[in-house]
């Protein structure tokens, strides 16, 4: 690549010391793991920072208020968002980098693959489908998942002005990110089985509670989000995402 690349790696936490050293060992050499502690009582925090993490607090509970602390910390040219859970693999996070830096997309998503049973329950697989079906509805996008694992330019992040902070954070970036012209890729990523149990999809109340969220921003009417990506995006709209794997 000509150009230096920076990254800055956001990792929302919620008592996830079993899964940490897992999920920093994977972080690729010379990026920053942004470890946001939202109010941890297993000492994940502390475990974090002796791994070598940078540890963000966010007092104010959610999903979406963990993950835009970390964006708003982050200081590098491109911002990743990963689940900490050890359920996705930071170090596949440098072909979506790589894909970003070279011009050929402006957000690139993770599609979770599972691997092993268990890996996603089926309540939690249909809501995000019925998800999928609504966004495509809504912006023509063709996604298959609306995943936690992406990447793109920290400024353009910023530029979308992202409100929510519960678990419709991760949709309404795509949803603000389509309205804004920007271009849109889907890639394939395996997806295992969690550590510990999940505080949003885990039973079938936090997955209601997780589709009502998004369903809130579906609801939303399309707005004119500050800027688009970068000199690199389309003109031509957001249209269809590639899917595929790397």
């Amino acid at each position: 690549m000509s150009e230096t690349v920076t990254v800055d790696v956001v990792l929302p936490c919620l008592n996830e010391a079993e899964a940490l050293p897992w999920v920093l060992a994977r972080i690729p050499d010379g990026w920053r793991a942004l470890v946001v502690d939202n109010g941890s009582t297993d000492g994940s925090a502390e475990l974090a920072r002796a791994l070598g993490a940078t540890v963000v607090t966010e007092s104010r509970r959610g999903f979406g208020a963990a993950c835009h602390a970390g964006l708003l910390a982050a200081e590098a040219d491109l911002v990743c968002f990963c689940d900490c859970d050890a359920s996705l693999d930071p170090g596949l996070l440098t072909g979506f980098v790589a894909a970003v830096t070279a011009g050929e997309a402006d957000l690139v998503l993770g599609r979770r693959r599972p691997q092993g049973r268990g890996a996603w329950p089926a309540h939690a697989r249909a809501g995000n489908l019925a998800l999928a079906r609504l966004l495509r509805r809504r912006t023509g996008l063709r996604l298959r998942d609306l995943g936690p694992m992406r990447a793109a330019r920290r400024e353009a992040l910023l530029g979308l002005d992202l409100s929510d902070r519960r678990s419709g954070y991760p949709l309404q970036m795509v949803v603000r990110a389509a309205d804004a012209g920007w271009r849109i890729r889907e890639v394939d990523v395996p997806y295992l089985p969690r550590s510990g149990k999940s505080k949003v999809t885990g039973t079938w109340r936090g997955t209601w509670q997780a589709v009502r969220d998004m369903s809130r921003v579906l609801a939303q009417p399309p707005d004119a989000p500050a800027g688009r990506a970068g000199a690199g995006a389309s003109s031509g709209g957001a249209g269809a995402p590639s899917g595929g794997g790397r």
